[in-house]
C-alpha cells in the first residue's frame, strides 16, 4: 500500500473514474479505471497509509459540513482531479463537484496515447510558430513525468510511419528526429529508420506494394458521483457559491468557496455563462471517432501512424488491451455532448486502414466490436472555423468575479494545466498555499509495482496468470485488495477470481472494489472501471446482468432499480459504444445476395436443425441435434446466440432470417456470428460420424 501525502481535515466530492484517493490518498487522473473524490483540508505534509476510502454518505457530510473552502473545482476529468490534487498537495482545503462519473466525458474518450504531439512540431516549424513549440516541449515534458509516476499504467510505445515515397523519407526522418532532439534528455527512446524487409518483419500486416521503409519514433501509450453544479453565483467579495443538485426531490445544498474552477471541457462555456450570461463563447468543440478491432489487426507492442490521409486529418492505429484501436482526430462539430459514432464514420476508418495492410489481410466492417465518440474541447476565438489549425494550448481566464477556467490543452499536458490554474487561483485570490510541487509525485498504486509484481499475484491467490498481469497493470500495487476479496472458483485452477466474461480478464472481485471507489451505475463499471463497453460491446452486454447483480447486493438496490440499471447501461452501448451501428449491419430487410449455390448449400444446413420443416428453428431444435453430437450448452447461452439473429424477436429464428445473416457473413459486414459457427461445426461433426467405416465404428471384430 502507498504512503500518501496528508493533510488535516476529511476527503470529500466526487464520482469516480479516472482518480483515486485525493488528499488521504493520492489521485490517478489518467487511470480511466478508478474513483475516488477529492476535498481535503490545510495541511502540512506527512506520510500515512491510508486503509480504507471514506463512503459517499461521510463524504457527503464532509462536504455539507466543512464550512467554507479555499477551491471548489467543478469538473472530474483529468484536468479537473488534476486542479483538486495540486490544489490540495498545496494544503488547500479543496472540493471537487463531477455531475457524473469521473472522466465519464472527454478524458475516456481518447487515443490512449500520451504523446508530446508529432502534428503539432510541424506546424510550429512550418509556420514558425512558437507558442506550438513551446507546447510540443511543455508535452514531452510531461509525458516522461507520467511514465515515472505510474508506470504502471503507461509504458514506451514504439511508433511505425510507414514510407511509400522515396523523398518522404529523408523528410520524415529530419522531422522525427527534430521530434527527439525537443525531447532532449527526456527522449524516452532514440527513433530509427527500418528496410522494408524488417517493416515488414516487425508489422507484418503491412501493404508491401510501393513500401519503402519505415521510421519508428516512441510515445508513452470525497466523492460524490451524479453530482452536478446546478447554481453559480458571489458575493461583492469575490467569495462564490455553488448550488449542489443531488437529482433527487429536495436534495440541494451551497457550497462556499474562496475560488471556484472552471475545468468541465466541452461544457466550459455553459459553466462561464453561469457566472456571465453575456461572455463570448472560448471554447469549440472538435470530434474525435475510434473503433477497436481484434488484436491480430496490429503487432502486440508497435502502433501506427498515418499522418496524411485522404481528408488531411491523422490516424492512429495502436495496440490496446490485446486488441486494436484506431481513431481519427480533429473533426468540427457543433454540439458539446458526445455525438453518436455514425456508419459514416467507421467505414472512413476502415477505408483508412485497407490503405495501409496489406491484401491478405481482409478488413471487414463486422471486425468493429466497439465505436465511440470523443469531444475535444480546443480553445479558439469565436470566429475561427477550422479547428484543424488550433493549437491545444491551453489557456487560463478569471472573470471579474473571480471565476477561473482552465480550457483547452492536451491530455497529457493535464498535470501542467492543473498547476498554471492553481496558480492563478492563488494570485487571484490571495489564497495561502505552501509550495509543494506534484511534479515527482507518485501516484496510487505505483509506489510498490514492479513489472514481476503479478507473480506474486498468482503464487498467493492462485489467479490466472493474464488476470493476474491485469489486475497489476491497472491497480499497481492496490492489485492485492483486489485479490483479496476474490472469490473461490471452485476449480483446481485457478483457485479464485472468477471472469465476468470468458475472453476479458476482468473478475467479478473488480466490480466489488469499484463500488468502494465510489463507482455508482452499471456504466460506471462497464466503461471506466473496466473497459469492457470500449473492448467489445457484446461482451459488456453479456456482462450486464452479473454486474448489476453485484452492485445491487452491494448497494441494496430494489428489483425495479435493477432493472433501471440493465435498460440504462443498454441504453449507453446501444447509442454511445456502438452497437446501434453494428446492429444494423443485419436488420430485417438486409439483402440477400447469395449465390444460388451457396443458398442451397446454407438451406440444407438450417434443415439439419429444423427436421420437422416448420421454416424456423427454436432453441429445442438446437438443443436436439447438439444432445445428438454429445455437446451441452445451458439454455441462457442459447437463448442470446438465437437472439443475436432473431431480427423480429419472436423467439425463433426463420429461415430467411439464417439467409441474411450468411449473406451479412460472406460481405464481411458481420463476423463472430455464435450461430453461423455451431451450426458449421454441427454439421461438420455430423457429416462426420455418418462417414466413419463399419471396421472402424466399434461395432467389427
Amino acid at each position: 500500500m502507498a504512503f500518501q501525502k496528508a493533510v488535516k481535515g476529511t476527503a470529500l466530492i466526487g464520482g469516480g473514474a479516472i482518480a483515486t484517493v485525493f488528499g488521504l490518498s493520492q489521485f490517478s487522473q489518467y487511470r480511466n479505471k478508478h474513483g475516488a473524490l477529492v476535498q481535503v483540508q490545510a495541511a502540512e505534509c506527512a506520510l500515512v497509509r491510508k486503509e480504507h476510502l471514506p463512503s459517499r454518505e461521510q463524504q457527503l457530510q464532509a462536504l455539507q459540513s466543512s464550512g467554507e473552502f479555499d477551491v471548489l473545482v467543478i469538473g472530474g476529468g483529468a484536468t479537473g482531479c488534476g486542479c483538486a490534487l495540486d490544489a490540495a498537495t498545496r494544503g488547500l482545503k479543496t472540493a471537487l463537484l463531477e455531475r457524473d462519473d469521473f472522466s465519464s466525458g472527454t478524458s475516456s474518450r481518447s487515443t490512449k496515447l500520451i504523446h508530446g504531439g508529432v502534428r503539432y512540431l510541424q506546424k510550429a516549424i512550418m509556420k514558425l510558430d512558437f507558442e506550438q513549440y513551446r507546447m510540443v516541449k511543455e508535452a514531452l515534458e510531461e509525458r516522461a513525468h507520467l511514465l515515472k509516476s505510474a508506470p504502471h499504467l503507461s509504458a514506451p510505445l514504439p511508433i511505425m510511419l510507414p514510407i511509400y515515397k522515396w523523398w518522404q523519407l529523408p523528410y520524415y526522418w529530419v522531422g522525427i528526429k527534430l521530434y527527439d532532439l525537443v525531447a532532449g534528455s527526456q527522449c524516452l527512446r532514440s527513433s530509427y529508420v527500418l528496410t522494408k524487409a524488417r517493416a515488414l518483419e516487425l508489422f507484418p500486416m503491412l501493404r508491401r506494394d510501393r513500401l519503402v521503409g519505415a521510421i519508428v519514433y516512441y510515445d508513452g501509450g470525497c466523492l460524490l458521483p451524479c453530482c452536478p453544479a446546478a447554481l453559480l453565483s458571489c458575493s461583492p467579495s469575490r467569495r462564490q457559491t455553488v448550488c449542489v443538485d443531488l437529482l433527487l426531490p429536495g436534495k440541494e445544498f451551497d457550497v462556499r468557496a474562496k475560488c471556484v474552477i472552471n475545468a468541465t471541457g466541452p461544457f466550459t462555456d455553459s459553466v462561464r455563462k453561469m457566472d456571465d450570461e453575456q461572455v463570448p463563447n472560448i471554447c469549440q468543440p472538435s470530434a474525435g471517432v475510434h473503433i477497436v478491432m481484434p488484436g491480430y489487426y496490429s503487432p502486440d507492442n508497435m502502433g501506427l501512424l498515418d499522418p496524411a490521409t485522404s481528408d488531411g486529418r491523422v490516424i492512429f492505429f495502436l495496440p490496446w488491451e490485446k486488441m486494436t484501436i484506431a481513431g481519427t482526430t480533429d473533426s468540427p462539430t457543433d454540439v458539446t455532448a458526445h455525438p453518436i459514432p455514425t456508419e459514416e464514420d467507421i467505414n472512413f476508418i476502415l477505408s483508412e486502414v485497407r490503405n495501409y495492410l496489406g491484401p491478405d489481410v481482409e478488413v471487414r466492417r463486422g471486425d468493429v466490436l466497439a465505436a465511440w465518440s470523443g469531444i475535444r474541447p480546443l480553445v479558439t476565438n469565436p470566429d475561427s472555423k477550422d479547428t484543424q489549425s488550433i493549437s491545444r494550448n491551453h489557456v487560463v481566464t478569471v472573470s471579474d468575479s473571480g471565476l477561473v477556467t482552465i480550457a483547452g490543452g492536451k491530455w497529457t499536458t493535464y498535470r501542467a494545466m492543473a498547476r498554471d490554474t492553481i496558480d492563478a487561483a492563488v494570485r487571484e485570490h490571495s489564497l495561502q498555499a505552501c509550495s509543494c510541487q506534484t511534479m515527482g509525485l507518485q501516484l496510487e498504486g505505483a509506489l510498490d509495482w514492479s513489472p514481476t509484481l503479478y507473480i506474486r499475484l498468482v503464487q498467493d491467490y492462485g489467479l490466472e496468470s493474464e488476470v493476474a498481469q491485469h489486475l497489476a497493470s491497472t491497480y499497481g500495487d492496490k492489485a492485492f485488495e483486489v485479490a483479496k476479496i476474490a472469490q473461490v472458483t471452485g476449480k483446481r485452477w485457478p483457485i479464485v477470481g472468477k471472469r465476468l466474461v470468458s475472453e476479458f480478464p476482468y473478475i467479478e472481485a473488480e466490480v466489488v472494489y469499484a463500488v468502494k471507489e465510489y463507482a455508482r451505475t452499471a456504466v460506471d463499471v462497464i466503461s471506466r472501471r473496466t473497459r469492457l463497453a470500449f473492448l467489445h460491446v457484446q461482451a459488456a452486454e453479456e456482462a450486464l446482468p452479473r454486474i448489476v447483480d453485484i452492485m445491487a447486493k452491494e448497494l441494496n438496490w430494489s428489483d425495479q432499480k435493477k432493472k433501471e440499471q440493465l435498460e440504462a447501461a443498454r441504453t449507453f452501448l446501444y447509442y454511445e459504444m456502438g452497437y446501434k451501428v453494428k446492429t444494423d449491419q443485419l436488420t430485417y430487410s438486409s439483402e440477400i445476395t447469395l449465390q444460388p449455390a451457396d443458398i442451397e448449400r446454407y438451406k440444407k444446413r438450417f434443415h439439419m436443425f429444423d427436421k420437422d420443416k416448420k421454416g424456423f428453428i427454436t432453441i429445442l431444435d438446437v438443443q436436439r441435434v447438439l444432445q445428438s453430437i454429445s455437446v451441452q450448452m445451458d439454455e441462457n447461452t442459447l437463448h442470446e446466440i438465437l437472439n443475436e439473429v432473431d431480427l423480429n424477436k419472436n423467439g425463433q429464428v426463420e429461415l430467411n432470417e439464417f439467409l441474411q445473416l450468411m449473406s451479412a457473413i460472406q460481405k464481411g459486414r458481420v463476423s463472430g456470428s455464435r450461430l453461423a459457427v455451431l451450426m458449421k461445426s454441427a454439421e461438420e461433426n455430423l457429416r462426420r460420424r455418418q462417414a466413419i467405416p463399419v471396421d472402424r465404428s466399434g461395432g467389427g471384430l
